[in-house]
């Protein structure tokens, strides 16, 4: 009950930092089904064979607001390139299908509140607040994750990283590695 007020009054625990996934438990493969903002039932699946950015944000987190232009210019730079920015809103649809008027998104806008905490903590991450960002590779492996605002770098280290394993220069453990600080 306090974590779902800390989070619904926009408290964030920890700011930038990547949580690394372990390689001792072996590969964390993403699936889960979420509706979009029109109330359809989208699976994750949908976007198998590209390389997903999920971004759980809300309408009222600042820094999440901050990130929609830098995830809407990284989907138009390198969409064309197999990757996919899919933004999950972590609040009831209704507030998100107002702001999406204004925002403009250019990639899908899935919805779920707390079946959209589910997704992170399913995946074996601790959901402690937002903005939160997980890297999926084409084949669904979660690759990284990073909780706090993201900026240019970062992106720019993302697409750079997953570029190399496309081009078989890195493993997966490899860019989990680059894209964990620690």
């Amino acid at each position: 009950m306090i974590a779902a007020v800390a989070l619904a009054a926009g408290v964030f625990v920890k700011f930038n930092e990547q949580q690394p996934i372990e390689a001792d438990t072996g590969p964390i493969n993403v699936s889960f089904k979420l509706a979009d903002l029109d109330g359809v039932e989208r699976d994750f699946s949908e976007w198998d064979g590209q390389h997903r950015i999920l971004n759980f944000w809300a309408t009222w987190c600042a820094p999440c607001r901050r990130e929609i232009p830098l995830l809407k210019a990284f989907q138009d730079q390198h969409g064309a390139d197999g990757f996919q920015v899919i933004g999950i809103a972590v609040e009831f649809p209704e507030p998100v299908i107002a702001y999406s008027k204004t925002a403009e998104f250019n990639y899908p806008i899935l919805v779920g509140e707390q079946d959209a905490m589910a997704i992170a903590e399913t995946s074996g991450i601790s959901f402690v607040g937002l903005p939160f960002t997980m890297i999926v590779a084409r084949d669904g492996e979660l690759i990284s994750a990073h909780m706090g605002e993201i900026h240019q770098d970062y992106l720019d280290d993302v697409a750079d990283v997953l570029l190399q394993l496309d081009r078989g220069e890195i493993d997966e453990e490899t860019a989990s590695k680059a894209l964990s600080p620690f």
